[in-house]
């Protein structure tokens, strides 16, 4: 007999990934804290302002492994799509509200470091989409793993 264990199950993930939420909006940047925490990533730095972000990213000891990104937080004043490419202090980058700031396609060959999504914020499929690229040891998304 076997017992079915969804991906997202507690011994998968990486608990050591670097994870930055930029969001202006409290309550926004906790509930997607919340969403990584379903999946069991609790190293989460959560920032309210581009020069918080600035400064966590450029004098960091280590890089992030995931930028997640409000598009109008930039306001403007920080082109996000050449910051994250050219950045080696961040691997991945999410950035949301895409369609707000009007962000142009991404070349096919940034895909997998930056991802972009029109919906206003992220929700737990999304996230989980994102992670297989920074997390590449969890299964895809639906995957069922069976367990004896």
């Amino acid at each position: 007999m076997s017992n079915l264990t969804p991906c997202w199950g507690p011994t998968l993930s990486n608990k050591a990934l670097r994870i930055l939420i930029a969001d202006e909006q409290h309550f926004q940047r906790m509930r997607i804290e919340r969403l990584f925490n379903q999946l069991n990533y609790y190293r989460i730095a959560p920032v309210h302002n581009l020069e918080e972000l600035l400064t966590l990213v450029e004098y960091g000891c280590e890089p992030f492994d995931l930028v997640v990104i409000n598009a109008s937080l930039a306001h403007g004043a920080l082109n996000l799509l050449d910051f994250f490419r050219d950045n080696p202090q961040v691997r991945h980058a999410f950035i949301y509200d895409g369609q707000h700031a009007q962000l142009p396609l991404i070349p096919a060959r940034d895909q997998q470091k930056i991802q972009v999504s029109l919906a206003v914020l992220p929700d737990l499929p999304s996230i989980q989409r994102c992670m297989a690229f920074v997390d590449p040891r969890l299964p895809s998304v639906g995957t069922v793993i069976s367990v004896r």
